[in-house]
C-alpha cells in the first residue's frame, strides 16, 4: 500500500512537473524549422594575421570587411580609411607591440572555433525572426583593439571586441577595469551579449520613460525576452550574476521590493537614484552593501516575468507594445 500511494505521490508530481514546464516554456519553438544561420565575420583573425610587408594587403582586407574596416579604423585608430599610409601603420605597431601581440595570441587560443557561439546565437535569432519577422537581424563581427572597444554597434551590425572575453582570470584586465566587470569578460558571455545586444537595438527605450519604474521595466522586458530566446541559458548567466548573487536576491527579494517601496524610490526621476539602481556597480547603494549591482534590472525582469505568468493570452509583441509601466506593475500582481 506504501509503494502504491508514493507511485501515485510522484506520478503527480511529475505531471506538476510538466504542467509547469509546458507553462514556463510556453513560447519555445522548434529552432530548427526556418532556421536564422548566423556566420560571425572573423575580423579579429584576419587583422591578427595581417601582413604589413605586403602592400596589397589592406586592400584586401577591405574587399573582404568593407562594411566593416572602415568604421573600425574610424572608431578605433580614429583615422579615415582614405588615408591609407596612417591606417597601415598603426596596424604595423598594434600588432608588432609585445605585450598586445600576448593578447592576441591568447584571442587566438581562446576564439579559434566560435561555432558553438554561431549555434546559440543562430537559436535565438530565430526566435527573433519567428516572433518579429519584420526585425532586419545584424551581421556579427569579432574584432580585436588592443583592449580599446568592447563593442561597436550601428544600423547593419554588431561587433564584438574578443580580447574582452579571454576568461575572469586573465591577469590583464586588472591593469585596465574594476573587478566587478571581470566576472563577465568570460567566452560564455559573449552569445548573451550579442543577443541582448541585438534586443537593445530592436527595441530602444522611449525617452518619454524617465521614472526608476520605467527604466526598471524596460530593461526587464529585454531580460524576458532574452531568457525566452535563450531557454538553454541558465537565469543566473542571462543576468550576468554569480550563483551566489542570484541567490541573495531571491532570498531577498521581499526585503529588496519593501526597500524601493519604502524610500519612494519607484517613481523617482531622480537620473543619479536611477543609475544607482541600473548601472554595473559593485552593489546597488540603496539597498544593501551586500546586494549585487543592477538590481533595478533583476527586479524589472521579476515583475515582467509575474506579468507574462498572470496574463497568459499576451504574445512577445504585446509585451514590447506595452509602454504603460503602471498598467504592468499593477496587473503584474507582483508580490514577493
Amino acid at each position: 500500500m506504501k509503494k502504491q500511494l508514493k507511485s501515485l505521490v510522484t506520478a503527480f508530481l511529475i505531471s506538476l512537473l510538466i504542467v509547469s514546464c509546458n507553462y514556463n516554456n510556453r513560447f519555445n519553438i522548434d529552432t530548427s524549422e526556418n532556421n536564422v544561420v548566423v556566420k560571425i565575420h572573423r575580423f579579429d583573425s584576419a587583422l591578427i594575421s595581417y601582413d604589413s610587408t605586403d602592400n596589397k594587403c589592406l586592400s584586401k582586407l577591405n574587399s573582404k570587411f568593407s562594411d566593416f574596416l572602415p568604421v573600425y579604423t574610424s572608431e578605433i585608430i580614429n583615422t579615415n580609411l582614405n588615408d591609407s599610409a596612417t591606417v597601415k601603420k598603426e596596424f604595423k605597431q598594434f600588432l608588432s607591440d609585445s605585450i598586445f601581440a600576448k593578447v592576441n595570441k591568447k584571442t587566438m587560443e581562446t576564439f579559434g572555433d566560435v561555432s558553438d557561439i554561431e549555434k546559440t546565437v543562430s537559436e535565438a535569432f530565430t526566435y527573433i525572426h519567428h516572433y518579429f519577422p519584420k526585425v532586419i537581424l545584424p551581421e556579427i563581427y569579432f574584432y580585436v583593439s588592443g583592449f580599446n572597444r568592447a563593442a561597436i554597434l550601428n544600423n547593419k551590425f554588431i561587433g564584438i571586441g574578443t580580447d574582452y572575453y579571454l576568461g575572469n582570470d586573465y591577469a590583464r584586465y586588472k591593469d585596465f577595469t574594476y573587478d566587478y566587470l571581470i566576472y563577465n569578460m568570460r567566452r560564455e558571455c559573449v552569445a548573451t551579449d550579442i543577443v541582448s545586444a541585438t534586443l537593445f537595438r530592436i527595441f530602444p527605450m522611449n525617452n518619454s520613460q524617465d521614472r526608476l519604474l520605467d527604466n526598471m521595466l524596460y530593461r526587464g522586458r529585454i531580460m524576458y525576452l532574452l531568457s525566452v530566446f535563450m531557454p538553454n541559458e541558465k537565469s543566473e548567466n542571462i543576468m550576468g550574476y554569480q550563483i551566489e548573487k542570484w541567490n541573495w536576491c531571491k532570498t531577498n527579494e521581499k526585503a529588496i521590493w519593501t526597500a524601493v517601496i519604502d524610500q519612494k524610490d519607484l517613481f523617482s526621476t531622480d537620473m543619479l537614484l536611477i543609475r544607482k539602481y541600473m548601472d554595473d556597480a559593485p552593489f546597488t547603494s540603496p539597498i544593501s552593501q551586500k546586494s549585487p549591482g543592477r538590481l533595478g534590472t533583476w527586479l524589472g525582469w521579476q515583475i515582467v516575468d509575474s506579468y507574462m505568468k498572470k496574463n497568459k493570452n499576451l504574445s512577445l509583441v504585446d509585451l514590447m507594445n506595452e509602454t504603460n509601466s503602471q498598467k504592468i506593475l499593477e496587473e503584474s500582481g507582483y508580490r514577493p
